[in-house]
């Protein structure tokens, strides 16, 4: 089978070695000639995905993958398969931008084109990016249309197939889970479940959906559910803080029984995904309340972590404090700020009047300063919050913490025992 990936990004590009190592023929599709170059000469354009440039070494010296940044090109020598992962961009309020996918569809479009002129057979477009329900039958199948002259359903085929995938873990994750797949008809779903069975089994299963607009809720609802549980994690916690227990040990006794699997509360909900999807869900679904919701108790969680800190300074004016945050990754390990609680954080401390400075050992002062964060110079600080869960940091003792007075450990990654022998208070969202 010839499969085209395009967007060789986090995800695209280890899908496209994933398919590639089934056996498959593979290009893959970048506007960035340097990644398509990196590709082409066997490294990984990112870090951090386990395995990446041992399978690249392998599937590039065989000729099994390679990358170009012409993706009508790629699309018009005939392809069974087209897997497009393009990064669908939000704002601040989460509303999609359409650039990115709608010119990926351009491209597809006009190499389905010119594929049916050069007499290659019917060709399944597939779209893994997350998008609100409706977008593929509504969005990308008439964009198809317009920019290949051709009938959908008929001369080409369209499909939607969520990705479920964690950063870093991408092929385990691949091969573990069922892949959801849905068309936007009987016979173009039949031919997706088809080709990815060819590469998906037998490690995981195929799933057909019956539509589109199935696989596409479905991922919506399996992140959201992820959002609605955090949130309420955090409620318990707040309510474990007012009446002085220990949420930890609440969580964990609710789910030693099978019927409970309450998630950890924290500082904040970060990342592309789990912020976000809940919503295009909304954006289908305006009636729903518990998404809403939820958003808005998870969206409040930096401001309570700042309160948190005034307590503990026994302060409600932070005028005059200096107070570090640390981290401004959305989550350890992971050098990515997207809708990271770090912003919140300072904005809510600086609105209280403190100093805010941040520190972050993936980032260096420059990038500290362009993401709006003035970086920590190591001098005396007057409290601290953890942001970001970053291995580093779980071994922190008061003596990294120059003179605070008060630390928030908004990821419950520290130890107390140091803190509370150097007279340093400590708090936990919804611990003692």
């Amino acid at each position: 089978m010839r499969v085209v990936v395009v967007a060789l990004g986090k995800i695209g590009l280890p899908i496209a070695a994933y398919v590639a190592s089934a056996g498959h023929d593979v290009v893959g599709c970048d506007v960035d000639q340097h990644v398509c170059e990196l590709v082409n000469a066997a490294r990984a354009p990112f870090p951090g995905e386990a395995g990446l440039e041992d399978v690249l070494a392998e599937l590039v010296g065989d000729g099994r993958l390679r990358a170009q940044t012409d993706t009508a090109a790629a699309v018009a020598e005939g392809a069974e398969l087209v897997i497009a992962v393009p990064p669908l961009v939000v704002d601040a309020g989460a509303r999609p931008d359409w650039r990115i996918l709608d010119s990926v569809v351009a491209d597809v479009g006009r190499g389905l084109g010119a594929a049916a002129d050069a007499g290659h057979g019917a060709t399944v477009v597939c779209v893994e990016t997350t998008l609100p329900v409706g977008t593929t039958r509504t969005r990308v199948a008439p964009a198809l249309a317009g920019a290949s002259g051709l009938h959908p359903e008929h001369d080409f085929f369209v499909a939607f197939s969520p990705e479920r995938v964690y950063s870093g873990r991408i092929f385990a994750d691949l091969g573990s889970y069922p892949k959801l797949v849905g068309g936007c008809s009987e016979e173009g779903e039949a031919r997706a479940v088809e080709r990815y069975r060819a590469f998906v089994e037998p490690a995981a299963e195929v799933w057909p959906m019956g539509s589109a607009e199935a696989a596409e809720l479905a991922k919506l609802a399996e992140t959201t559910y992820r959002d609605l549980n955090i949130a309420f994690a955090n409620e318990l916690a707040r309510h474990a803080d007012r009446v002085g227990v220990d949420v930890e040990r609440v969580i964990e006794a609710a789910n030693s029984q099978p019927f409970s699997h309450i998630h950890r509360p924290g500082v904040a909900v970060g990342g592309h995904c789990i912020p976000v999807y809940p919503h295009f869900f909304l954006e289908g679904a305006p009636e729903a309340r518990l998404p809403a919701v939820a958003r808005e108790v998870n969206r409040a969680m930096p401001a309570y972590a700042v309160e948190l800190l005034g307590r503990a300074l026994r302060t409600d004016d932070l005028g005059g404090t200096r107070v570090l945050i640390l981290g401004v990754a959305y989550r350890g390990g992971v050098k990515e700020t997207a809708f990271s609680g770090a912003f919140s954080l300072r904005d809510a401390l600086a609105a209280r009047g403190a100093s805010v400075i941040a520190a972050d050992p993936l980032y260096d002062e420059a990038e500290l300063r362009a993401l709006g964060f003035e970086p920590w110079d190591g001098g005396a600080i007057d409290g601290a919050i953890l942001q970001a869960d970053h291995d580093a940091y779980r071994a922190l003792t008061p003596a990294d913490l120059a003179g605070a007075r008060a630390v928030v450990d908004g990821r419950d990654v520290l130890d107390p025992a140091p803190f509370a022998a150097a007279g340093v208070a400590l708090r936990r969202i919804g611990r003692p």
